[in-house]
């Protein structure tokens, strides 16, 4: 069996039992939808990276601790949402400062731009609102709604990632659509504020709906 077959449960137990590879297939098989998650969470590149360059250390040095009560890619996300999350906490980022231009392009897949030079203005410059309005919520809002909205992870799942309760994640994540949707209002025609709890999905940019959600965009 090639490690490449072998499951994540496998490829955790050879780590720690001292294959000096498995770890390294584990990771390079969730890598880019850990780094969606530190990345959307945190806003910033150099931020996300430093975020998942913690989790995964602390995830190499622990790896003894995952007792299996939950999938092994939920456990790395808690991991990485928990550095990012610490971050934040202990205002190792710089949470004033505007999402970078190039934030959706390095999540985006060149497939899915528009080929008419106009839409894809209006696209950017929509999904550029929706990211700036996602970095104004308070974190924990923020990773409930990357996870479950962006990532389309079910709620029970996200529960376990953040360690908490599932009402706690869907308190967090109506609160955050509330927000957002105020935050948005700019974005319906008119000017009307969107309903709470359905904020209006701009082109290319996930819906913030859970039954409409598609799985999560993997950096380019």
């Amino acid at each position: 069996m090639t490690e490449e077959q072998r499951s994540d449960a496998d490829l955790l137990a050879a780590h720690v039992a001292g294959d000096p590879e498995a770890f390294g297939v584990l990771f390079g098989r969730h890598r880019d939808r850990l780094w969606a998650v530190a990345l959307r969470t945190l806003g910033d590149p150099e931020d996300a990276a430093d975020a998942l360059q913690d989790a995964m250390i602390s995830a190499f040095r622990r790896a003894s601790s995952w007792r299996g009560e939950a999938a092994v890619t939920t456990w790395l996300h808690r991991v990485v949402v928990n550095a990012c999350l610490d971050r934040v906490r202990h205002e190792k980022i710089r949470t004033a400062d505007p999402l970078p231009d190039d934030l959706e392009t390095r999540l985006r897949s060149p497939e899915r731009s528009p080929a008419d030079p106009a839409a894809v203005a209006v696209a950017d410059e929509r999904r550029d609102l929706v990211l700036a309005a996602l970095a104004e919520l308070p974190a924990e809002q923020r990773a409930a709604l990357v996870l479950v909205d962006m990532e389309g992870y079910p709620v029970a799942e996200v529960a376990l990632m953040l360690d908490c309760a599932v009402g706690t994640v869907k308190s967090r994540c109506a609160r955050g659509r509330a927000r957002l949707a105020l935050l948005l209002g700019v974005l319906r025609e008119g000017g009307d504020t969107p309903a709470p709890g359905n904020p209006p999905a701009a082109p290319g940019v996930p819906s913030t709906d859970p039954s409409r959600a598609p799985p999560g965009v993997q950096p380019a």
